[in-house]
């Protein structure tokens, strides 16, 4: 008898899912119905026993699917739909979460580089001056040799903050931390910066002069080392 043959991968699950998890068994018992309000952030956190960053993770990957919805004054409320609608968007939630690494980096090329297009088209004086900040810092801890994938990712929520698409800029967020879980496990994060750095300011200059095709070619070109580094991780799996 072959006993591997009959052992599946065990499958960690992030807190933030566990969270997801629970709001749907509260929904699913009637503990939670449609319109209810959610206690606030800090005894969320405090119940869960997590930190407040994976309770704003699990509330914004609901409310991007309309499960939950934030009111101003009011909080964080569950959405005035069907109780089986819900459960089944949760479903879907969940399932997202197990998408291959090299499928999610695939699509975060794509955003990226609609992001710089549109962040090249409609970007903001002030938007311009936030993006130029947040390079300046990188490059500085890439001095201190302190850098990481965060500082990096900083730099790319400017550029899709400036698409003026809340929507694309949301999709990157959720995205984001399966990406950076992975970085972490396979130690991408540890390569070189330099280059990073030169496409960076390269990048914001094309933004800053409104060239969107210039800007969008670039970031494909920035992320080819992310799309390669996919794909050979992909092909040694197989």
């Amino acid at each position: 008898m072959d006993i591997l043959s009959n052992i599946s991968p065990v499958v960690v699950e992030k807190p933030s899912d566990l969270i997801i998890r629970q709001i749907k068994e509260l929904i699913t018992s009637g503990v939670l119905k449609p319109g209810d309000k959610l206690p606030s952030e800090r005894k969320l956190s405090e119940s869960f026993g997590v930190g407040r960053t994976s309770v704003r993770d699990a509330v914004k990957k609901l409310e991007f699917f309309g499960i939950l919805k934030t009111l101003p004054q009011s909080g964080t409320i569950v959405a005035g739909h069907e109780i089986q609608t819900l459960e089944n968007l949760i479903g879907d939630v969940l399932r997202m979460e197990h998408f291959d690494f090299y499928s999610l980096a695939e699509v975060r090329v794509l955003l990226e580089m609609k992001a710089a297009n549109l962040c090249a088209k409609r970007r903001s004086e002030e938007e311009l001056a936030c993006l130029k900040v947040a390079i300046e810092e990188y490059e500085q801890k890439v001095l201190d040799k302190t850098v990481t994938f965060k500082d990096d990712f900083t730099i790319h929520q400017k550029i899709a903050k400036g698409s003026g698409n809340p929507v694309l800029e949301s999709l990157l967020l959720i995205i984001t931390p399966d990406l950076m879980t992975y970085y972490h496990t396979h130690d991408f994060c540890k390569r070189d910066y330099e280059r990073p750095l030169k496409e960076h300011w390269e990048l914001y200059h094309y933004i800053e002069a409104q060239n969107a095709t210039k800007a969008a070619l670039l970031m494909k070109k920035h992320l080819k080392n992310l799309l390669d580094f996919a794909k050979e991780r992909k092909l040694r799996t197989k």
